[in-house]
């Protein structure tokens, strides 16, 4: 192949030869791993001003058989189908999976969907919310679940939690517990109970014996 057709063929491949310092050396493009003589950047001048543009956009170097091909690609105004933004076509994918704010994100407390311009409001509220430690039995807020996680020993901090552990210790120190009542406090209350028993009796056998009497009479 001649320097020439090689040349040809370089730059219809969107190859660029700079000729640095005057130096009658192979240059590498920037655009190309092949090197080409850049005693030929004249050839390339002339090839770059019939065939090639300037993008007036991003400044690239296009074939002039593409430039509209290229602008409608590229940097032709489209409309974002979730927030109705203006934007240039290359940039839309970007905006709609990052930067839209009516793409659809999911709370990082409780998993719902909803538009990423309502996510901080709801996540404000969403994390105050608490959840039971299983492992402490502490209530802790969704927001702070995380970090509890790493650092919780299980040493319980709530009053509610006391009782328990003191029947847990009775259970297993049943020496600890308060002896039962005396018997003699049993045996006061039977002998209350027969002397009240006793006494109705006594009651119900006078008002019979009256009745007998005025009966007689």
């Amino acid at each position: 192949m001649t320097q020439n057709a090689e040349l040809e063929s370089f730059l219809s491949a969107g190859g660029k030869v700079f000729d640095i310092g005057g130096k009658q050396d192979r240059s590498i493009p920037q655009s190309s791993d092949r090197a080409i003589p850049s005693s030929n950047i004249d050839l390339h001048y002339a090839h770059c001003s019939r065939n090639l543009e300037k993008c007036k956009i991003c400044d690239d170097m296009v074939p002039r058989k593409h430039a509209e091909e290229h602008y409608s690609s590229t940097h032709a105004p489209v409309s974002c189908s979730l927030c109705n933004e203006m934007m240039e076509r290359e940039i839309l994918a970007v905006h709609k999976g990052e930067k839209c704010p009516k793409r659809i994100v999911t709370c990082e407390y409780c998993e719902f969907p909803l538009p990423a311009i309502d996510l901080f409001e709801h996540q404000e509220v969403c994390g105050n919310r608490t959840e039971l430690c299983h492992i402490c039995n502490r209530y802790i807020r969704l927001r702070e679940r995380v970090a509890h996680d790493v650092t919780c020993n299980g040493v319980p901090n709530n009053t509610a939690e006391i009782p328990r552990a003191m029947r847990e210790d009775e259970r297993e120190h049943p020496a600890r517990r308060p002896p039962p009542p005396p018997p003699q406090d049993i045996s006061t209350r039977r002998l209350i109970f027969t002397i009240a028993i006793t006494g109705i009796a006594i009651l119900i056998g006078y008002y019979i014996s009256r009745e007998n009497q005025t009966s007689v009479n």
